[in-house]
């Protein structure tokens, strides 16, 4: 049926912050909703809180509104923009939510609202644990034994019904939030007050523990014809009792039998058809008991979600993109796939590979804390890797995760794993995110596959995996790299060895490994993501690495850029850099150029296949970022933009000759390099806080009285203050640097001992430099005093109490640094003012996490220019041919204030 004309204009509602459980999947989402409805002719009004996103930028919708997320500010703009529909499902539970509640109010009712994608009968029923309950039990599916409750005695009334242990489940609730599994009455009476509290409506579902079975999802896409298809199925590593969140994930689903299958995927339907989903994309989630066979449906989001950027990007389906074609009133079957250009979208997809999803904690940041992982969900991102197998996918996803590990062990971090089979295997009981290594560990000290799968309740097709890894380990062990033969040096490589393992094995340096690699004519070639088995030809170069015979990359047209992406969401390094590599793309791709995108992180825009010309989904290691080199022979490579991830890999790039844009490798460590960057300070006269340098726990306390307490401690090349602290005498300065010695905190460098300025307001600056014009981005005041990191501060644009004068030396000492620095691109300088007195904190040559926040505030895109910047256009030539339109000078009056929050995981 052909797309609704009675719509016109179409309010989307965004996710807000970044929060543990909700991150920038709902930027790709958003952002391919407002492109697609905007390419249809509809005129979008998008509101969201999240000024780090793409989809926020103001060239995607008509009217964009950076607002609270409550139904008062919404209810406003609906009532000035007049929108005659909503679509509430890009934005993840946060837009269901206020969705209720302007129906709630009868908002939506006032102004003719209508909703589309999902009505509110199918939200509040999906939503409702005891709703979904009673409609799944209406359609003959199973269901865990369970009931809703809203106090703590009914709960324990109602699992003595049950019997321990029973899982609560939050209604209305994010990640898991709030849920648990209670093994006693105590555990119980806590997690269901916590849940009771955080529930919108107040209700907790108290239900059957099915821990231990295996745990499937399918993404379903259903359209107003009735028209349904399965687009991903997708199965957990880890058993049920692990949020799906926090789980290892493998697509397509490995250990179901066609009749399994064939059962869940009708399951699935009717559960679409029941809960009245009418269109786009939702998410279903089974339990199977491995004894049984019995199975179970546990929940459903009517919306799309995490697992549905994973699933779009292992397959090449754009679910958010055709949901919302389907919102109004197009069909599966009259809507093109973009990557074939002959299927239909309900041609079902199939992939010939394994897409494995891991994802990345943040306990490092909170020490003490818990790693044991439930069904609430702590993880702060995820990466998600192709393989041909599964044992290729797995080790390239774990060495995405930039935690220091090079794969599945074989590397620096398994010394301390040790071979007691027992304590191996009763470690590997409790879910933590070190299981997957103590499995290996394992089975390579002689446990038995069957063994393990008991203890761990992993199925042991994935342990014949992991499995055929210890094996061909032995192997490896067994010779050295100048005696590795070419079919042995191969099969490694298709196990996804990295050659960073192979070195540490064979106690040789990795460039070793490479050489030897090349010499025996090794290298990987690159297959395509095309939806359909390669039944059909692919249009879109979209692409992963393997090692067979032949690639699918094709010679260019344009000279070829390469972005380096930032990797896995963590603290620290997020969105916010994601939205500078697309940004870049977006620029260069302008100015002429075929941008080529590197990246392992699903939830994000730049790793939609039609950001960039091309899509390589690959770790960020130096190995694979240099076979990517040389399969496209870019004519540079962009290392700024990604956050420390890409800064980390300059040099190493460098010293293979490949064509670094922008600022030099060099000038970015002379920036990071303490000492050499307080040589520079002095040069041009900026003062910095009284500081020093300990190579090693015992000169710490030395450099420390020299300077006067209190002072500020912190690791060299550290993102996000990892490891940074205030300290106020020697005993607990003693303490820090032996902590951080066993952390190897100096093996990047000498600790940085600086003395901490109390009672100081901080400042940050984004700026760019093509080498002759400087170009001040923004002057923020941090609201707390200096001492609270950057990240965890508040901050205010313009300046609200900096005087102009202050803030003109601002500006000249960061062009002082930029220039001494040999900075062309990007430069964020932090600086302390107390007083009359400057004091610059440190300098980053590369994009900074407050571009985007800068870029809104005040109308200039950073990102952008920076990147033309790097690839040798002059901020002048850009004024010129009307690119950009410089902000407010210093003084100049803006006739607002831009304040940024961060949002704390606490």
């Amino acid at each position: 049926m052909p797309r609704r004309d009675d719509l016109h204009r179409i309010l989307i509602v965004g996710s807000g912050p970044i929060v543990i459980g909700q991150a920038c999947e709902f930027d790709y989402s958003g952002t391919q909703a407002v492109r697609v409805l905007e390419g249809l002719g509809y005129e979008v009004v998008l509101v969201n809180s999240n000024p780090a996103t793409i989809m926020t930028d103001p060239e995607f919708a008509r009217a964009t509104y950076l607002e609270p997320l409550t139904a008062d500010y919404v209810a406003k703009i609906i009532e000035r923009e007049r929108p005659d529909a909503l679509l509430p499902t890009m934005g993840g539970q946060t837009a269901l939510n206020v969705t209720v509640d302007l129906a709630a109010h009868g908002v939506l009712e006032q102004f003719g609202v209508e909703l589309i994608g999902a009505n509110l009968d199918a939200i509040r029923t999906a939503e409702d644990r005891e709703s979904f309950k009673q409609a799944m039990v209406e359609i003959g599916l199973d269901v865990p034994r369970s009931g809703t409750v809203h106090s703590v005695e009914g709960a324990l009334v109602l699992a003595e019904e049950i019997g321990y242990p029973v899982v609560v489940r939050p209604a209305f609730t994010l990640g898991g939030g709030g849920g648990g599994t209670a093994r006693d009455e105590a555990a119980l009476r806590r997690i269901v007050a916590e849940g009771i509290r955080l529930s919108p409506v107040d209700q907790v579902l108290v239900e059957e523990s099915v821990h231990g079975w295996k745990e499937f999802e399918l993404e379903v896409m259903r359209d107003l014809n009735d028209n349904v298809v399965i687009i991903c199925s997708i199965e957990n590593v880890d058993p049920m009792g692990v949020h799906t969140g926090d789980s290892i994930t493998v697509a397509p689903a490995q250990t179901l039998t066609d009749v399994e299958y064939q059962d869940m995927r009708d399951a699935a339907i009717a559960c679409m058809r029941r809960i009245g989903v009418e269109t786009g994309g939702s998410n279903i989630q089974f339990a199977v008991d491995p004894d049984s066979g019995r199975m179970v449906v546990i929940e459903m989001n009517p919306r799309v979600s995490r697992s549905s950027a994973l699933a779009s990007k292992a397959t090449g389906f754009p679910i958010a993109k055709m949901a919302a074609q389907l919102a109004i009133g197009m069909t599966l079957d009259e809507i093109p796939n973009d990557i074939t250009k002959k299927t239909p979208a309900s041609f079902e997809p199939v992939i010939d590979y394994v897409v494995t999803k891991v994802p990345r904690w943040a306990f490092e940041k909170f020490p003490g804390s818990d790693p044991e992982l439930g069904t609430t969900m702590r993880s702060v991102g995820e990466v998600m890797a192709i393989g041909r197998t599964f044992p290729e996918s797995l080790q390239k996803a774990l060495r995405s995760l930039e935690t220091g590990r090079a794969g599945l062990n074989a590397d620096r971090a398994e010394v301390g794993l040790g071979d007691d089979v027992e304590a191996l295997l009763e470690a590997s009981e409790t879910a933590t995110p070190d299981r997957i290594f103590q499995v290996e560990a394992a089975l390579r000290a002689g446990a038995q596959v069957e063994e393990v799968a008991s203890r761990t309740g992993i199925d042991s097709w994935f342990l014949d995996g992991i499995k055929q890894i210890v094996e061909a380990r032995s192997v490896l062990e067994s010779i050295d790299v100048a005696t590795c033969g070419p079919r042995t040096m191969r099969d490694a490589k298709r196990l996804g060895f990295s050659d960073a393992q192979l070195a540490w094995l064979w106690g040789t340096e990795e460039q070793t490994v490479r050489s030897r690699r090349h010499e025996l004519g090794i290298a990987p070639v690159y297959k395509t993501v095309d939806t359909c088995a390669a039944e059909f030809e692919a249009h879109t170069p979209y692409h992963y690495s393997t090692w067979e015979d032949t690639t699918e990359v094709e010679v260019p047209d344009r000279e070829r850029v390469i972005i380096l992406g930032s990797g896995p969401n963590r603290i620290g390094q997020g969105v916010e850099f994601d939205y500078c590599c697309v940004h870049a793309v977006l620029a260069l791709e302008e100015a002429g150029y075929e941008t080529v995108m590197v990246n392992c992180n699903p939830e994000t825009v730049s790793t939609d296949y039609d950001t960039a010309s091309q899509l390589f989904f690959e770790p960020l290691t130096l190995e694979d970022v240099l076979a990517v080199v040389g399969a496209v022979e870019p004519v540079a490579v962009l290392v700024q933009l990604g956050g420390q991830t890409p800064l980390k890999l300059a040099a190493g790039l460098e010293r293979a000759g490949v064509p670094i844009a922008g600022t030099p490798p060099e000038a970015i460590d002379l920036a990071e390099d303490r000492e050499r960057f307080a040589a520079v300070c002095r040069e041009i006269g900026l003062d910095q806080p009284p500081g020093g340098t300990a190579a090693d726990p015992g000169r710490a306390a030395t450099v420390a009285a020299g300077i006067g307490y209190p002072v500020l401690v912190r690791p060299s090349y550290v993102l996000g203050g990892r490891s940074m602290e205030i300290i106020y005498n020697r005993e607990d300065l003693d303490t820090a640097a032996e902590r951080m010695h066993r952390e190897g905190a100096f093996d990047s460098g000498p600790l940085l001992i600086d003395r901490f300025l109390e009672d100081a307001i901080e400042v940050d600056v984004d700026a760019c430099f093509d080498g002759e014009t400087f170009l001040l981005g923004g002057i923020m005041e941090h609201i707390e005093e200096a001492g609270v990191h950057s990240g965890d501060s508040a901050c205010v644009v313009p300046p609200p109490t900096l005087s102009v004068e202050v803030q003109r030396r601002i500006a000249e000492g960061t062009e002082q640094l930029a220039r001494h620095l040999g900075v062309r691109g990007l430069l964020n300088v932090q600086w302390a003012v107390r007083g009359h007195d400057l004091y610059v904190l440190e300098a980053n040559p590369r994009a900074s996490r407050t571009i985007p926040y800068v870029s809104k505030a005040l109308d200039i895109p950073l990102a952008k220019i920076a990147a033309r910047v790097m690839l040798g256009e002059t901020i002048d030539e850009m004024i010129a041919t009307r690119v950009f339109e410089p902000g407010p000078g210093i003084g100049e009056t803006v006739p607002y204030l831009s304040v940024k929050e961060a949002v704390l995981p606490f």
